[in-house]
């Protein structure tokens, strides 16, 4: 049977003003201890008002403010170890709370504690130094819960009826927009299609519709296509990892209780993609007519990792230079480049190489020789008020799942709900394909066929929001202490803000580009 353990020394330290001033600091800011028994984190107790139900908080409390605003360092911890014994007489540990207490413990002669019910508080002196003494009980509680259902408690999600209320009012979004470009579709350009596909065409027809009067430029090659398909090739393979990442997890692939298992899933699925993003890039820059084919090979592999691999490396090197326990050794470093450069690089030149061995994709239509001029644009499809317009819609769809995630990695909660995620993201994609065509198509009415690089940045403009929320999120629930911490937050936020707008950008790019050879191949050119 398992045996009880009270108040046991665990060990004795010596505080000094500096590291007592250090601690203080920390415990006015919230900080949690993380400890991990048998594969389970440490948690506290908690109720949840909306749903009326107790589940575990990962993380348990440094020290305590009390009514006299003093911090206390919380020395003891009552250790609670939910076992669950099996038909074959086994001990499964399926839970585990810390209840951790600030006691004045005072120990004898030989070591032990005098009394382990003592009632006054341990407050680091800020002056002088403080002798503290860590102790611990152990108390084993036998659980009805099933070791396959050890992590409900963990798994709580935090009030459902936000959850399904932003669900319903992304999916509102997403009906209307999908109505308002059904109707442009049906319509509209059925209409347009239709009368410009009539023998007698007139002048006054042609002008109806400006759209129309660009199908001799609306195929014209963009400036810098070179980095446009770099950034597609990117955006292409980051759309296929994330896709792939969230249905794992979504089928169970990924317990919690592999730690940095989601990470480790996102880095090999992204390295193992690098074909596809070869392939799509060398595809949308032959379609470019593009001619520098050795530099989109290269660059393809290299721009959009290297960016990311630079800023990591980067940010690490603060954590470093802190002495930090979180900072990545150089020899993991070292090793992601190294499988970057074995695995990855070969796939792409591998994609590419598929990719340029394929014919370009035919326009539909005619380029002309000489390219048309744009008349004024009307103010909404100025590049910023555009931006800001068609940015908030697909952030709209995620704000709320982008809030949970945020919440989980900073206040030490373990996210688990990627069913939402996965609807979150069908819904960002729609979003994101819809209100492109809808920009795209005003653009190509008001006879501005410079659409290529409208589209990527239409999409792309999400990026700007996430990065906006950020910082909203960094000003009103955070207090990071130190500046170390509060770079890596900025550098981190923008590294994300950067992958959403090359991954948003790029649904927005093809799902325009099928909308134009879709709307362009209708219609009859002389």
């Amino acid at each position: 049977m398992l045996q009880n353990e009270t108040c046991k020394t665990l060990c004795t330290e010596t505080y000094d003003p500096r590291a007592a001033k250090f601690v203080n600091r920390r415990i006015r800011q919230d900080y949690a201890l993380n400890w991990l028994i048998d594969g389970l984190p440490a948690a506290r107790v908690k109720y949840d008002e909306v749903t009326h139900t107790q589940f575990y908080s990962v993380g348990f409390e440094l020290g305590t403010i009390e009514a006299d605003k003093e911090p206390y360092l919380s020395n003891h911890y009552d250790i609670l170890i939910d076992y669950h014994e099996t038909r074959s007489g086994k001990f499964r540990v399926v839970g585990v709370v810390v209840q951790p207490s600030s006691r004045r413990t005072v120990l004898d002669n030989s070591g032990l504690i005098k009394n382990c019910d003592v009632t006054d508080k341990l407050a680091l002196n800020r002056d002088t130094n403080t002798q503290v003494t860590f102790s611990y009980s152990v108390i084993w509680i036998p659980s009805q819960t099933a070791w396959a259902t050890r992590w409900d408690k963990y798994l709580h999600v935090f009030d459902p009826k936000i959850h399904w209320f932003s669900l319903i009012n992304s999916s509102i979004i997403v009906i209307f927009l999908t109505v308002m470009v059904g109707m442009i579709l049906v319509r509209t350009l059925h209409k347009d299609i239709a009368r410009y596909n009539q023998l007698d065409l007139n002048e006054d027809v042609q002008e109806d519709a400006g759209w129309k009067l660009v199908h001799g430029d609306v195929f014209r090659s963009p400036k810098n296509s070179l980095m446009l398909s770099v950034l597609l090739g990117s955006g292409a393979q980051l759309f296929v990892m994330t896709g792939f990442t969230i249905i794992f997890a979504l089928l169970g692939f990924l317990s919690p209780s592999s730690r940095g298992s989601l990470a480790t899933v996102m880095i090999v699925l992204y390295t193992l993609f690098g074909f596809i993003g070869g392939f799509v890039s060398s595809r949308a820059y032959k379609t470019f007519s593009g001619e520098k084919w050795q530099m989109n090979v290269i660059l393809t592999p290299l721009m959009v990792p290297g960016i990311v691999f630079l800023t990591f490396f980067f940010l690490n090197f603060f954590l470093i230079a802190s002495e930090s326990s979180g900072a990545v050794p150089l020899g993991t470093m070292i090793a992601l480049i190294v499988i970057w450069f074995v695995i990855s690089v070969p796939l792409s030149a591998g994609g590419s190489y598929f990719g340029f061995k394929l014919p370009a994709y035919d326009p539909p239509v005619r380029t002309n020789q000489i390219p048309r001029q744009i008349p004024e644009q009307p103010v909404y499809l100025r590049w910023v008020p555009s931006l800001l317009l068609s940015g908030i819609l697909p952030f709209g769809a995620i704000f709320v799942e982008l809030y949970f995630i945020m919440n989980s990695i900073w206040f030490h909660k373990v996210y688990y709900m990627f069913g939402f995620l996965f609807v979150c993201y069908a819904i960002m994609i729609l979003t994101c394909s819809t209100v492109t065509i809808l920009i795209v198509y005003f653009l190509l009415c008001s006879e501005n066929y410079h659409w290529q690089w409208r589209a990527f940045f239409t999409a792309g403009a999400c990026s700007i929001f996430v990065f906006l929320h950020a910082i909203l999120f960094w000003v009103s629930k955070l207090a990071l202490g130190g500046v170390v911490s509060n770079v890596l937050y900025i550098g981190y936020s923008l590294l994300i803000s950067f992958l959403v707008f090359v991954l948003t950008g790029t649904i927005g790019f093809l799902s325009s580009y099928a909308f134009v050879r879709r709307i362009y191949g209708s219609i009859k050119i002389d």
